[in-house]
């Protein structure tokens, strides 16, 4: 490519890897990667590289991993790659002015959700929680406030009526990877305007926390069935069981007079239909802890379930 520019990437999780291997199929220069440093990782608590570094490691990249960039000469060693651009994806890090600033270009970031709405950490699951009809990703250029730069280009999705926080995450992380190559051109040349956000419409998306995945039972069924789906596959849907938590994966609404909230009502092959503050919900996949995951029909063949009051 003769008017290839030498382009920074920044990532941490699975969902940067597609726009990385993007970037490295786009035939510009990938002169760098930031990543989050090796974390502790499964029963052996060793140190494990994040999905993006082990891209960059087998492409062949020069990798760097900064705790953070409140040491000069970590932004030293960013302003000596000469970087054109810098394209951030779920990093990790909140990124100082002078960081910003480093690229000819600056910083653009794929953010996944249709901004102003959802600016934060979460917005994938705060879509699916909210029950949002679309969600997106949207191309926009960095600045000092949490995800308040102007935008570039928009994608949308449709969210499926069983769409979890899972699968938008997967669709995202591939339809960011293709908005990133439709916009980078305009970027690059100066020819694709960023028009500004409007702040009146935005929502935050907080960090997921682990306290929100206890499920209520005085709330509607259909409140209860996206928060099952929108903390799919984390931090999961819990209920209180005899003495232990029952995870539950798979629930969905369906019609139904139930009585005191959190008792099952129904334990049959098609699931375990518990009442709620407003219908019943029917779970369909669960997990007992220290066991796999599995459906209402082999639960309730070990498990004696049916009258019991959840929660």
């Amino acid at each position: 490519m003769n008017d290839s520019k030498r382009i920074v990437f920044a990532g941490t999780p699975e969902f940067s890897v597609p726009p990385l291997r993007a970037l490295l199929g786009s035939g510009h220069q990938v002169v760098g990667v930031y990543t989050q440093p090796d974390r502790p990782a499964g029963r052996g608590r060793k140190l494990s590289p994040s999905p993006v570094k082990e891209v960059a490691v087998d492409a062949g990249i020069p990798v760097f991993q900064p705790a953070n960039f409140k040491d000069p000469a970590d932004v030293a060693v960013l302003e000596s790659l000469h970087a054109d651009l810098m394209v951030v994806v779920a990093y990790g890090l909140l990124l100082p002015r002078s960081v910003l600033d480093a690229p000819r270009l600056g910083c653009v970031n794929i953010h996944a959700s249709v901004l102003p709405r959802w600016r934060g950490a979460a917005p994938i699951q705060r879509a699916v929680l909210a029950g949002d009809a679309t969600s997106g990703v949207t191309i926009m250029r960095m600045e000092a406030g949490l995800d308040t730069g102007p935008m570039f280009l928009i994608e949308e999705v449709v969210l499926a009526p069983d769409e979890t926080g899972g699968s938008l995450h997967d669709r995202l992380s591939v339809l960011g990877a293709a908005a990133l190559m439709k916009a980078l051109p305009g970027i690059l040349d100066g020819t694709l305007a960023a028009e500004p956000q409007d702040d009146s419409q935005s929502c935050y998306a907080k960090k997921l926390d682990k306290a929100e995945a206890t499920i209520d039972w005085t709330r509607p069924a259909a409140d209860i069935e996206r928060q099952v789906r929108a903390f799919n596959p984390w931090p999961v849907a819990q209920t209180r069981f005899e003495d232990a938590f029952l995870r539950v994966w798979r629930a969905h609404a369906i019609s139904g007079v139930g009585g005191s909230p959190g008792t099952v009502m129904n334990a049959t092959r098609s699931g375990i239909d518990v009442a709620t503050g407003d219908g019943l919900l029917r779970i369909t996949e669960l997990q007992l802890p220290g066991k796999r995951a599995m459906s209402a029909q082999d639960f309730i063949n070990a498990n004696n379930i049916q009258g019991t009051l959840l929660g």
